[in-house]
């Protein structure tokens, strides 16, 4: 039986999704997707809309990982951003990269109207400085978009104008985005696997996959209950691979995210909270983000564990981290905490390609998962089909290796961190 869904308040308030069947038997199918996340899912919209057949096979339920536990917010751009990005990948794909993210946003969008998907979107995301010195960076940022880019949709907003834009006196400014967004990331997921359904896909939960085995010029998928023959395969599996494919499982380290949610916040109790109702992430290397829900909770989110698991005190912990952002939630009794796996790599790049034996993945998203993987299902999805071009500006992208194998990772990015939270509070 697939494990439910987490207690989180995305769980509490998610549309109707009907429970969907383990496989029971062998099929033969054009595609596999191993995993009925965002990422698989946009990539079964699009190969059963062209008309493949598809099966998704999901060892839990849809959006069960970090597509339906996230942070919810829509951003542009990839994990190191793209000053970083266009050093190591050069102008060229630096730029088609950023605006294949412009593209999934305006893809989620296009999706959301045409498939009818109640998942509360609304548009907006700002970048707020935490220190003097990061707002100059963020004006750094605005002129390299602008003179690499030709993007004039970065908006700079002094000190005085973030604070009253947020409620809080924090940040010395910020950054916002006009191509931005953020919305309820699980019945997002549950529209995309809606959508995939209603266009022939078929999805089974409760389905692990514990080995994919070349067959000539197709793919053998092995489950419990029965294998599915593909000619081609897609792992999206993310922080949940495993030892499905352990050279892949080498390239990411699966992190620990965790999430408040408050009570809904009156605002003749608690006075103006994010009064724009923006999306924000700090600018911190171990940062904040934050938005306010559909029904205004305060939805905190922060921390990393690299060990997978809650740190001690998390309620606590995150209710410390929300107050000294917004002082006047002190009293704002929270109703959900949750924690979720998402994926990093080495240089924060996400990590598209194929393996030796010609499977496709797509991992690594960074923290900006909830826009990429619908452009990275949709390019993986018109590889298949035989037109690579964009699919392979991501996968030119360097992918490395996290040094010391398993035993030894995690104590040496633990101390990575300690040295990052460190320079954190240095203003």
């Amino acid at each position: 039986m697939p494990q439910p869904h987490p207690d989180s308040y995305y769980a509490a308030t998610a549309n109707d999704f009907p429970a969907l069947p383990a496989l029971a038997e062998d099929m033969t199918v054009d595609v596999c997707i191993v995993g009925a996340g965002l990422t698989g899912l946009s990539a079964a919209i699009e190969l059963a809309g062209a008309g493949l057949t598809v099966a998704v096979l999901e060892a839990e339920q849809v959006g069960w990982g970090a597509s339906g536990r996230n942070g919810g917010e829509v951003i542009p751009g990839i994990g190191p951003g793209m000053q970083a990005t266009d050093k190591i990948a050069g102008r060229e794909d630096s730029r088609a990269l950023w605006e294949m993210t412009l593209e999934s946003i305006e893809l989620i969008k296009h999706r959301i109207e045409k498939f009818s998907i109640n998942c509360d979107f609304k548009p907006g995301y700002v970048e707020a400085a935490a220190k003097p010195s990061h707002f100059k960076a963020l004006q750094e940022e605005q002129k390299f978009h602008q003179d690499a880019y030709g993007y004039d949709g970065l908006t700079l907003h002094s000190e005085k104008e973030l604070s009253e834009m947020l409620g809080s006196e924090r940040f010395f400014g910020g950054l916002s985005y006009r191509d931005s967004a953020h919305l309820h990331p699980l019945n997002l997921t549950r529209g995309y696997a809606s959508a995939a359904l209603n266009l022939g896909a078929k999805i089974f939960e409760g389905t692990r996959v514990s080995q994919i085995n070349p067959d000539g010029a197709s793919y053998r998928v092995i489950t419990p209950n029965g294998v599915v023959k593909a000619d081609h395969v897609l792992m999206a599996c993310n922080a949940y691979i495993d030892e499905l494919h352990s050279p892949t499982r080498s390239r990411i380290m699966p992190t620990g995210s965790f999430i408040l949610a408050t009570e809904p916040l009156d605002e003749d109790r608690f006075g103006p909270v994010i009064p724009v109702d923006m999306c924000v992430c700090d600018t911190n290397f171990v940062l904040d983000y934050f938005r306010l829900s559909a029904d205004r909770r305060m939805l905190f989110g922060g921390l990393v564990s690299y060990s997978t698991l809650p740190p001690p005190k998390l309620a606590d912990r995150m209710h410390r981290r929300m107050i000294r952002t917004f002082p006047q939630l002190e009293d704002a009794a929270s109703a959900y905490i949750w924690a979720g796996l998402l994926a990093v790599t080495v240089n924060r790049m996400p990590g598209l390609g194929r393996t030796e034996s010609g499977i496709y993945y797509a991992q690594g998203y960074s923290g900006h998962g909830l826009a990429l993987t619908s452009i990275a299902g949709k390019v993986i999805a018109e590889a298949m089909r035989g037109t690579a071009d964009r699919f392979d500006v991501f996968a030119r992208l360097p992918q490395h290796k996290f040094r010391g194998g398993r035993a030894f990772r995690v104590p040496l990015l633990v101390t990575a961190m300690a040295y990052q939270r460190i320079r954190d509070l240095v203003v």
